[in-house]
């Protein structure tokens, strides 16, 4: 009689005339097996180039706090557009994904609006902004691999 260990229930040993038992353990080990695999720590996402982007942002000379700023890339406007919130004075850093900062190399469409708690009655709201910095943007950006410094000076005019 032969004795085989059983993977499922270790403290068992199964005889070898119940080989079912023995093939069902078996296919459960390595079933297991396989599904653990894939339980590592990297998701297996993988990012993009990106280059590093931060500026500051003006209106007429002065300092925009608050605002958002988003770079849609140009040469593909279904890849995912990066974005930053302006501090105090009017800085911004873009990040690309939680796990990564900056936007995507090549030209991009930049668009600058003010966020607002609540539309005005008519369902608009009246960003201060000109629409050629946000819904109709003008703003067209290059972003280069390492670190980009690009300021963004609107006027109201």
């Amino acid at each position: 009689m032969k004795v085989f260990y059983n993977v499922t229930t270790p403290w068992r040993f199964v005889d070898s005339k119940n080989s079912n038992a023995t093939h069902a353990s078996f296919l459960v080990a390595i079933l297991l097996l396989i599904a653990s695999v894939g339980c590592g720590r990297s998701s297996g996402l993988v990012m993009p180039e990106t280059g590093e982007v931060e500026g500051i942002v003006t209106m007429d000379g002065q300092p925009l706090p608050n605002v958002s700023v988003i770079f849609q890339p140009q040469d593909d406007p279904q890849a995912r557009a990066s974005m930053g919130v302006t501090d105090a004075q009017g800085h911004y850093t873009l990040s690309y994904h939680t796990d990564k900062q900056g936007a995507l190399i090549g030209s991009h469409k930049v668009s600058v609006t003010t966020p607002t708690d609540a539309p005005d009655p008519s369902g608009q709201a009246e960003d201060p902004i000109p629409a050629k910095y946000n819904s109709k943007s003008e703003l067209v950006v290059e972003v280069q691999a390492g670190s980009n410094d690009i300021p963004l000076e609107l006027t109201s005019k």
